[in-house]
């Protein structure tokens, strides 16, 4: 025959019920916490800070912090911090024009080469001054001096060998007097920044210098020119 269907359930059958639906409710609720969990994490994304620049530069990470407020790094810029940016600033916009006549108007292969470092060095130091100059809040000249000025329109009227003398000495006197500038600076200074930016530097000027004396045509009196200019007062 067939079975009751309105047969009250056993015992057993209504402890079976009981365990289902407490495993249910279980489930339900782990479900709840992971959207729960998901929901906030979507609402506070983690941000990633802007990438450091090539010499180790201050970065801007969470919140609108930079890296230097996260490690307590000091900003703080002196008049000897402004002027040392101002410096390297107007290098660039007389020696990357001078490395350029160097391909054009020498004679000298090593001339020619030097050139090249000029310009190399010199263009990648410009765009680290401008970059560091806004963070610092420095403002930077978009000109050379009226010597250094000077120094490019001689160059241009020179050909040639006297072209190459002139170039090899004009520009191992003006690294040379830098070079003990960039020296001071690291120093004594005490922003971060600026020692990354000095210790960059150093390496570019003795870069310079070294291809200018590799072309055998600094003369003796420029060496007594820098020492002259660097020596204590």
């Amino acid at each position: 025959m067939y079975a009751n269907r309105h047969a009250v359930p056993t015992r057993a059958t209504r402890r079976t019920v009981t365990i289902i639906a407490a495993v249910c409710a279980v489930i339900a609720a782990a479900v709840i916490a992971i959207r729960a969990g998901s929901d906030e994490a979507s609402a506070n994304p983690t941000v990633a800070g802007k990438a450091q620049h090539a010499g180790g530069h201050v970065t801007t990470g969470g919140a609108g912090q930079t890296a230097a407020d996260q490690s307590g790094a000091d900003l703080t810029v002196t008049d000897v911090d402004r002027e040392f940016l101002v410096k390297v600033r107007q290098a660039g916009l007389w020696e990357i024009p001078a490395g350029r006549l160097a391909q054009t108007h020498a004679s000298n292969e090593t001339v020619k080469r030097a050139g090249d470092h000029l310009i190399d060095g010199h263009s990648k130091l410009d765009q680290l001054v401008r970059e560091d100059a806004e963070i610092l809040g420095v403002e930077l000249p978009n000109e050379a001096t009226e010597e250094q000025q000077q120094w490019v329109r001689n160059l241009e009227n020179a050909q040639g060998e006297e072209f190459d003398k002139l170039f090899a000495n004009v520009l191992r006197a003006s690294h040379g007097k830098i070079f003990a500038t960039i020296g001071e600076v690291r120093a004594a200074t005490q922003n971060d920044l600026i020692r990354r930016h000095a210790r960059q530097a150093n390496q570019t000027v003795l870069d310079h210098m070294e291809v200018l004396e590799d072309t055998g045509l600094v003369d003796a009196s420029t060496f007594q020119e820098v020492e002259e200019d660097v020596a204590p007062k």
